[in-house]
């Protein structure tokens, strides 16, 4: 009976697998086949119509949509006083934002009324800095914020940097109004939570140039549409963490609570809430790193801060100077990353901690209150404690060592660089641009539509066609195809040393504890201070923009790829291993291919990255797009060209996104 059972179904199993693996094998040999073939005809079209209907524009033409922007941007000024959409919603909500920034300066960094300093001088904001830091973390942090905010006036940078917290703390303060109770929302509520998915999606896709052009249309230039443009910007990581946070609260925790007759408001204030601190409080660090990035770039719209220090050092190739100011912004940024986290850290001790280390801690914040409390009064009331003693020697030797090594790279390296540079550009960048540029507009879009289609899915064939005639309509092709082939370039070079360090990160524990932290380091820099090292190296040029972009997007890409490499079971590894597989065939045959969706995700997020960063380039010779956004801020004639531009921007995102999201998707299947 058991043989005959046997002889039943060995038939019928062979018919079931064998049909399937020739479909799949032609599935999986067929894509290759049709992107190469795509690209084929493209070179055959190239050939043939090459520099016909390529819709090219000059740096100084403006088409008509550039010129209908200029205009209803003069009718915006004219009415901005008369029009009651203005009078009474937007000239309000600048007002309220003017109002919140200009408290918080003239708390901390600039003179208030007949003063010559700051209600609070220095001395009170090391002391309120080291006691915040110490109270939500531990004394480490304290010390390292102590030191921190010691080191801002020793540079000679103590207002920027004040004026630059300033405007954080406003917009982090804005945004976590909003972004809070919107996850909370969304983590209770699915249609909520899937109404917000795609408006998040948009958010966090848009490079932090575009939200600048927009927001001065309607609330001028200055402090307040930079503090309004960075909520927008800041605010998303803290929606979708909470709402993460809510949903992942055990079910059965809030059944029980709800059993003892708790109500959904007190289910969400003892139950949810509580239990998601740890959570949210890391979406808030989150938060905080997007805004003080978001702060710096919204120099371009006369925020004051650091981030006007290296701009204007960039545009007048000061290399010192922006290093200095640079350093002070990645001082601050690690400062903020390390109370927060710390804060998050110690949420999670306490739950484990006994009573007896809440009876030691207490009296001690008590006793170091009391402490932060007489700092503050003694820089209230003594200039000594109000103005920051010194006039900034240490900023100074900073930046005279920075120039100093400039030269020296200059000098010694230019060989080596130019060579590097010149090998990138001409064997890479020039002849994929070429093919950009030169080829007639609708054969591009053609092209693209195929290649979302057959790496994505079809819906991300028809996003591309929408995002491909918008591009074309926005009057900016050409500028577009040239900041995407510098984007395209840098991703691929984000991509080998992704793979070449996320391997190796994944492969051994060893490696992946020594380089980790150095990535976490990185992405806590703000996209400014990654042009300044490149710019001494190859000076300003789009180079420097490819090179800075690669080691802006490279860090997220590794960690991605590391920790797909490290979800690849042991067991199919050493089931490997023991058939004789070598170390170079277990990788690129079983621990690569089953982390394809950590490939395309790790493509996705270095595609984002690197496209904000390329577009900043822009103020460092770059060109294409950024440098378009760059003159519609200081040339009003081109306002309506930088603002076009700006979307062209947001639409490569999207492409992008949509396609390389799509690519996920079915990997993950």
């Amino acid at each position: 009976m058991t043989v005959a059972i046997e002889k039943s179904q060995k038939p019928e199993r062979t018919e079931a697998v064998e049909p399937a693996a020739p479909a799949e094998g032609a599935r999986k040999v067929g894509r290759p086949m049709v992107i190469g073939a795509i690209l084929v005809v493209w070179l055959v079209l190239f050939a043939v119509l090459r520099g016909k209907q390529t819709l090219p524009l000059a740096a100084a033409d403006l088409t008509d949509l550039h010129r209908w922007i200029n205009d209803f941007n003069d009718s915006v000024g004219a009415d901005r006083n008369s029009n009651p959409l203005f009078l009474y919603f937007f000239n309000e909500i600048r007002l309220v934002i003017d109002n919140l920034v200009t408290f918080i300066q003239h708390l901390i960094s600039q003179p208030s009324g007949a003063r010559p300093v700051p209600q609070v001088g220095w001395l009170g904001v090391v002391g309120i800095a080291g006691y915040v830091s110490w109270a939500v973390g531990n004394w480490r942090v304290a010390l390292l914020a102590v030191a921190g905010f010691t080191f801002f006036g020793l540079q000679g940078l103590w207002q920027e940097s004040m004026d630059t917290l300033a405007l954080t703390l406003s917009a982090v303060f804005v945004a976590l109004l909003f972004a809070i109770p919107l996850g909370v929302w969304a983590g209770l509520s699915d249609r909520f939570n899937r109404i917000m998915t795609p408006f998040l999606d948009f958010m966090q896709t848009m490079p932090t140039f575009v939200y600048l052009a927009p927001l001065t249309l309607f609330f001028l230039i200055g402090g307040a549409s930079a503090t309004i443009a960075t909520v927008i910007y800041a605010a998303p990581p803290t929606i979708r963490i909470t709402a993460h946070a809510i949903r992942n609260v055990s079910k059965t925790t809030v059944e029980a609570a709800e059993s003892l007759g708790a109500t959904r408001r007190q289910s969400l204030l003892k139950v949810l809430l509580p239990m998601s601190k740890r959570t949210v409080v890391m979406g808030v660090n989150q938060t905080i790193m997007a805004a003080l990035a978001m702060v710096t770039i919204a120099a371009l719209i006369n925020a004051p801060g650091l981030g006007v220090n290296v701009l204007q050092a960039l545009q007048s190739l000061d290399v010192g100077t922006a290093f200095n100011a640079g350093l002070a912004i990645v001082v601050m940024a690690i400062v903020l990353d390390r109370v927060t986290t710390a804060a998050s850290a110690r949420e999670e001790s306490a739950r484990r901690s006994k009573n007896r280390f809440v009876k030691w801690r207490r009296p001690l914040l008590g006793a170091g209150a009391v402490v932060t409390a007489v700092l503050i009064h003694l820089s209230h009331t003594y200039l000594w404690a109000a103005d920051f003693p010194g006039d900034g020697t240490i900023g100074h030797h900073i930046a005279s060592a920075a120039d100093t090594a400039t030269n020296w790279a200059q000098d010694n390296l230019s060989g080596l660089t130019n060579a590097f540079r010149d090998t990138v550009t001409n064997g890479l960048l020039n002849p994929f641009q070429t093919l950009l540029t030169d080829s007639p507009w609708w054969l591009v879009g053609t092209v693209l539509v195929a290649l979302g289609v057959v790496f994505g899915s079809w819906k991300a064939g028809v996003t591309t066609a929408v995002c491909v005639g918008l591009l074309v309509g926005t009057g900016v092709w050409s500028d577009g195809m040239t900041t995407l082939a510098s984007t395209l370039v840098a991703t691929v070079l984000v991509m080998v040393l992704g793979i070449v360090f996320g391997v190796w990160m994944g492969r051994s524990t060893l490696v992946d504890r020594l380089i980790r932290p150095t990535l976490d380091a990185a992405q806590v820099m703000p996209p400014f201070v990654y042009l300044v090292p490149f710019l001494a190296l190859f000076g300003a040029t789009r180079f420097t923009a490819i090179v800075a972009a690669i080691v802006y997007g490279a860090p997220v890409a590794m960690k991605i790829i590391a920790d797909g490499i490290r979800a690849v079971p042991e067991t199919t590894v050493e089931a490997a291993t023991s058939a004789g597989c070598s170390t170079w065939q277990i990788i690129t045959k079983v621990q690569l291919p089953m982390s394809r969706s950590a490939l395309t995700l790790a493509t996705n997020q270095g595609l984002i990255y690197v496209l904000s960063m390329v577009v900043v380039g822009g103020l460092v010779g770059a060109g294409a797009l950024g440098y378009d956004v760059v003159a519609g801020f200081s040339q009003g004639e081109l306002y309506g060209k930088g603002l076009a531009a700006g979307f062209a921007i947001v639409l490569l995102g999207v492409m992008f996104d949509r396609i390389t999201q799509a690519a996920a998707r079915r990997a993950s299947a």
